[in-house]
């Protein structure tokens, strides 16, 4: 029976700062999600030794130890030795393994290099989890050490190859050996104008304990509560739709998506329904929103132009600005926003533009308009709105957040709802 679960995540890229571990947080919400309980996250560089620490001391307190990384084919890749060698058994050379390997380097007319055969060696009585899209299939096994056993999953470390492994395979195996047949029924809210401290806030009393665990995640610039119910399947599932609808009530000002939907996410989709075209016009963001957008399939089916016009020049040559505008009240300001906003619709025939310009830092500010001064204008035939924001953090905060804000607007303009304020950031 798995109830509680390591993950181990290994690599000097990792230790070495080098690189996000973004693995160890998708694994967690995974485990959560099938209600196998997180012990620990360990992270290890490519020593030998360390591995072996690692593995023993994650085996020692888990009844199931995920790992990533480590099992490319480069000399620094040492998981799969590092198991065997701690289970006491040889490694075996899967064939099948090596043909998928052999078709997969012919698809793309490239000779193989041999030292990708490693990917294909296994610890004896180890069972292989394919990998669809890259070179190294993971496998699993038990291992019994000082007398406690513990079931072991491999992984490749690269996300776009472990993630479908992680659901297709080893998602539906925990289920299946969790020893029980409650489910664990989950529902995420995607939230943003508010602190993660006033979220709690607002939700608190709201679910009694034992009717669901409430989970909350900062993840800038949205905050996530996530619900999850333990029972009978039709039970659960009653259960957090009675809960999330109670939620739904007290965070609705707040609330953008349920799930893992992105803002972006949510905005095409809802440009695309109602067949609204957008044109936006960018100053401090530098063509973040439209970069956001267009990171979503779609986005030609609604979005028509994205103009970054970082100088004044181009804001008045590319968008109409008045230089009387400019001279008067400045670059970042509402005024020059709203023209920005509005030439950008009129000149390229959109039904709704957005427009930022602010100052990003960490230079740049003023008395009157310090650093993190954003303002951001909407403009439809219906609709005008401008707000000056004041906004903090490092000059990637402040653009991203820019960006979310903006965001946040297309979505409420396209649901009819009114431009929202936000204690957090208006000034």
């Amino acid at each position: 029976m798995i109830k509680r679960a390591v993950i181990l995540s290994t690599g000097d890229e990792i230790t070495s700062g080098k690189v996000v571990d973004t693995n160890a947080n998708y694994l967690s919400d995974k485990l959560a999600e099938i209600g196998i309980d997180l012990v620990a996250v360990l992270t290890v560089g490519d020593v030998p030794e360390r591995l072996e620490w690692a593995w023993r001391t994650a085996i020692a307190m888990a009844d199931v130890v995920i790992s990533t990384g480590g099992i490319g084919p480069t000399v620094d890749d040492l998981t799969t030795e590092t198991v065997a060698r701690i289970a006491g058994v040889k490694l075996v050379r899967d064939q099948t393994s090596v043909d998928k390997m052999r078709r997969m380097f012919a698809t793309i007319n490239r000779p193989m290099p041999e030292n990708n055969l490693k990917q294909a060696d296994f610890p004896e009585g180890a069972e292989v989890i394919p990998n669809e899209l890259g070179t190294a299939p993971g496998f699993r096994m038990p291992m019994n050490v000082d007398g406690h056993e513990s079931q072991l999953i491999v992984l490749p470390g690269v996300p776009r190859e472990m993630k479908p492994m992680m659901e297709n395979w080893v998602v539906p195996w925990l289920q299946k050996n969790r020893g029980t047949d409650t489910v664990f029924a989950v529902r995420i809210f995607q939230t943003f104008g508010m602190s993660e401290s006033a979220l709690d806030e607002a939700v608190a009393g709201l679910i009694k304990p034992g009717e669901a665990k409430v989970g909350l995640r900062a993840s800038f610039p949205q905050i996530s509560l996530r619900l999850t119910v333990e029972g009978k399947p039709a039970e659960a599932n009653r259960k957090l739709e009675e809960l999330a609808e109670r939620v739904r009530g007290k965070i609705s000002q707040f609330l953008f998506a349920e799930g893992e939907a992105s803002m972006e996410e949510v905005v095409g989709r809802l440009f695309v329904e109602k067949k609204l075209k957008l044109a936006i016009a960018e100053s401090c963001t530098g063509g973040l929103i439209g970069h956001r957008l267009t990171n979503v399939p779609g986005s030609s089916n609604y979005l028509l132009a994205d103009l970054v016009t970082y100088s004044n020049d181009a804001k008045a040559a590319l968008l109409g600005v008045q230089s009387a505008t400019l001279e008067k009240f400045g670059a970042v300001s509402e005024e020059c926003v709203r023209e920005m906003a509005g030439g950008a619709r009129k000149r390229i025939g959109a039904h709704v533009a957005i427009a930022t310009s602010g100052i990003a830092g960490p230079d740049g500010g003023t008395p009157d308009k310090p650093v993190g001064t954003v303002c951001i204008a909407l403009d439809s035939d219906g609709v005008k709105a401008s707000r000056r924001y004041q906004m903090r953090g490092t000059r990637d905060w402040i653009k991203l957040l820019t960006s979310q804000v903006a965001l946040d607007w297309l979505r409420r303009y396209a649901l009819g709802l009114e431009i929202g304020e936000s204690a957090l950031f208006r000034r």
